[in-house]
């Protein structure tokens, strides 16, 4: 009987140890601590011992109360006598901060990102001449045009008029070295399309006022020889 006594002692100092381990244990004045010091739920305790060893910490001071017989000095907490505050809203604004400067760099970084972009788009750009065979055709029928109308000139004239044709040729040879030039690609001409563009077509506008040049000339010629 003794023996069975003993082993239902033991075995229910067993069970209430089991089932102590088992139960979250809440620790009060740590909580306090914490949501004090997280969200500004300003309270401690203990309250005195608060007071008396964490004042700066906690922001404590005692205010006298009446309450009849109970009436004395209380212990109270105040965030704004606290030197540490609450750090929970110090901590998000630091992160929002953080995420600005994060969200400023990448956006920088794209920028850099863009203009890199831009400028490998504008050096191959720049190596190819995309805008020549736009022209090719007209210079060429220009061309044989002011060839054929100088070299009639000269020989109907029997070289009277060879000194107009060689002022006339002249100005066609700045012209087509202008065209040489603007369709020259490769290290040192570095062009974009859209000045080959302009430079094309005004060398087109100067190499019809050449052609009209020969042709009157040509007809000169044939009045005249």
């Amino acid at each position: 009987m003794k023996k069975y006594i003993l082993f239902t002692f033991i075995l229910a100092l067993f069970s209430l140890t089991v089932s102590a381990q088992g139960r979250p244990v809440r620790d009060k004045d740590k909580e306090n601590v914490i949501r004090s010091t997280e969200r500004g739920h300003w309270n401690f305790s203990p309250d005195w011992y608060m007071y008396l060893f964490h004042k700066d910490y906690s922001g404590g001071y005692t205010k006298w109360e009446w309450h009849g017989l109970h009436s004395g000095l209380r212990v109270h907490f105040k965030e704004s006598k606290s030197k540490t505050k609450t750090v929970g809203p110090r901590r998000e604004a630091a992160l929002i901060a953080d995420a600005l400067k994060d969200s400023v760099i990448e956006i920088e970084r794209q920028k850099i990102e863009d203009l890199k972009d831009q400028e490998v788009a504008k050096a191959a750009d720049r190596n190819v001449d995309l805008v020549y065979p736009k022209y090719k055709e007209q210079f060429m029928d220009m061309q044989k045009v002011i060839t054929k109308c100088l070299t009639y000139s000269i020989r109907r004239s029997k070289g009277k008029l060879a000194s107009i044709a060689k002022d006339i040729s002249d100005r066609n040879e700045i012209v087509t070295a202008t065209i040489a030039y603007l369709h020259k690609t490769g290290i040192g001409y570095e062009l974009e399309n859209a000045k080959r563009e302009e430079g094309y077509y005004n060398a087109k506008k100067e190499m019809e006022k050449v052609m009209r040049s020969a042709r009157k000339l040509a007809k000169m010629a044939m009045a005249y020889y």
